[in-house]
């Protein structure tokens, strides 16, 4: 199937590595103009695209910031993928997480979102462009080990239904996706969630990422890449189920049981 992605601008957060490189990469395979925003550019996004900006999206500026840049370079968005998210890990649980930590995951992991797409939506009207945003399925399932994370998450799925429901009129469509576990730097980096899980466990670290699908009670028996998502990323943004709007899709290899 061919996106027709060709002419259309794209701006994603966290587009330094991970999911966020690979969804700027496929938008860029698909003919779009990609911005990537991170507080570090990686050498694989300098060579995805031309249009980079390294700036905090934690801070109160740093959304606005990068988007101005977007208009300057390409005169409009009309794809926003708010992909920016971390799941600090809580090995202590609810109770080891003080007011200071539910802040800074709220405010990395919702936060974020709303300040770019307050800055965006103007242009994204204007073109009746699109939004992904990057959810979870801890909204569904959350655990003690990211109960902040999970609430966050939760709290993006509300925050998309309720963009798509004022400017769907305006023929802006919001989706969001939301992924099981990914084998990314949150996972598998030093202090992620796969070393928080062997220090639980007694296992060692390749063991339990080994062991993931089956933990969690993966009926396909795999682990969902970054390449999926951002397949279904790119097939969103893109007008070929144009009424589709308001709604989550999950990947998650059959994790979650229920709706």
């Amino acid at each position: 199937m061919k996106l027709d992605l060709a002419g259309k601008t794209a701006l994603i957060t966290g587009a330094s590595r991970g999911i966020g490189l690979e969804i700027a990469r496929t938008l860029v395979d698909e003919g779009a103009q990609v911005v990537g925003g991170a507080r570090t550019i990686s050498d694989e996004l300098r060579t995805t695209t031309a249009y980079t900006l390294s700036v905090d999206l934690a801070t109160e500026t740093g959304p606005a910031e990068l988007v101005d840049y977007a208009l300057a370079e390409l005169g409009g968005i009309d794809i926003l993928v708010n992909n920016l998210g971390f799941p600090y890990t809580r090995p202590g649980g609810f109770l080891s997480v003080d007011d200071k930590g539910w802040l800074e995951s709220l405010n990395m992991n919702l936060l974020t979102t709303v300040r770019t797409t307050r800055a965006a939506l103007p242009s994204i009207i204007e073109r009746q462009g699109s939004i992904v945003n990057l959810g979870s399925t801890n909204a569904h399932a959350p655990t003690s080990v990211v109960v902040d994370y999970s609430a966050a998450k939760a709290a993006l799925r509300n925050l998309g239904k309720a963009l798509a429901e004022e400017f769907g009129p305006q023929g802006v469509r919001v989706n969001t996706v939301a992924a099981g576990p990914v084998m990314t730097d949150a996972w598998t980096g030093p202090g992620g969630i796969a070393d928080t899980l062997a220090a639980q466990s007694g296992l060692d670290k390749d063991a339990v990422l080994g062991q993931v699908p089956q933990m969690l009670g993966s009926s396909t028996g795999q682990n969902t890449t970054a390449q999926e998502l951002a397949a279904l990323v790119a097939f969103l943004v893109a007008r070929k189920a144009p009424n589709a709007n308001g709604a989550e899709y999950v990947v998650d290899g059959g994790f979650l049981k229920t709706c």
